[in-house]
């Protein structure tokens, strides 16, 4: 029991400068993944956020779908397909993505936020103007497949002062009041840049960028701005990791201070990442 009580204390006096340099901070976490979808891990998560918020942190949560846009599109026989990794997005398949991200995905979030301690709100990028979007492809091959081309964080700022832990479906608009679908880790960059955010944090599906990506000891824990082209061309940024090393780059370059790439099947890696020595992850800085 004492030595139990012992290693939590040490735990904590080992937090406590992580603590005491973020505290007031502003830190955006993409949500997705297996985080999302595992019981055990999503209560985990939100538990992280919470407690970010009750040591002075203002973390602002940005969150995938894919899966459960899936299974709608599915239960109404829709077909989906997808280009380069986007969904391909008519005016029906985004009526559907906006009930399901901006309905059922961000409300359960904001549900277990609340549940675990927290006070939250759910918004999707159309709220207050917050993320005015394009499409992405001027063909029109994706559809309402978005961009963001302006963010407007008022609306975010106004949360924050409240006390509140702002809850963002990725979900834009244009002049004309058309919706668009945009890729969450495109949105939790631009808010991160917009927001001046001191971090960002996508949770993934992988341990981070590795060098070998059959040896899990290869973690890359520190990946520079200035190596990002040379590891493109080698092949060790590859597939999926490609966007995701993008918005990252993006972000820091924009002003945000450190950004992380961690993997959410890790319980409580958020907390890892940013509150301890040793980190989850690979974190991307500008150098």
């Amino acid at each position: 029991m004492i030595k139990s009580a012992l290693e939590k204390a040490e735990i904590l006096v080992e937090a406590l400068p992580y603590i005491k340099e973020f505290s007031g901070k502003r830190v955006v976490i993409k949500y997705g993944g297996a985080a999302m979808q595992d019981c055990g891990l999503k209560q985990k998560v939100m538990q992280d956020i919470v407690l970010m918020k009750y040591v002075g942190m203002h973390p602002i949560v940005v969150h995938g779908g894919g899966p459960d846009i899936n299974d709608m599109l599915k239960r109404l026989d829709i077909k989906s397909s997808f280009i380069d990794g986007l969904r391909v997005t008519d005016q029906e398949t985004m009526e559907i993505v906006e009930m399901v991200l901006g309905g059922k995905v961000n409300k359960e979030i904001v549900t277990g936020l609340n549940a675990s301690g927290g006070k939250a709100i759910g918004i999707s990028g159309k709220d207050g103007g917050l993320l005015e979007a394009q499409a992405i492809d001027d063909t029109g091959k994706m559809g309402f497949v978005g961009e963001v081309c302006h963010v407007n964080p008022q609306i975010i700022e106004t949360l924050i002062d409240n006390g509140y832990i702002p809850v963002i479906a990725p979900i834009g608009i244009d002049n004309e009041q058309q919706s668009y679908n945009i890729n969450a880790d495109l949105v939790a960059a631009a808010l991160a840049v917009a927001l001046k955010a001191d971090k960002l944090v996508l949770l993934t599906d992988v341990p981070g960028l590795l060098q070998d990506p059959k040896d899990l000891e290869s973690l890359i824990s520190i990946l520079k701005v200035s190596q990002v082209s040379d590891y493109v061309a080698n092949g060790t940024i590859s597939g999926g990791m490609i966007p995701k090393v993008k918005c990252c780059v993006e972000a820091v370059t924009g002003g945000v201070g450190r950004t992380h790439i961690i993997d959410g099947r890790v319980p409580h890696s958020i907390l890892l990442e940013i509150f301890t020595d040793e980190g989850v992850g690979t974190m991307v800085i500008n150098e």
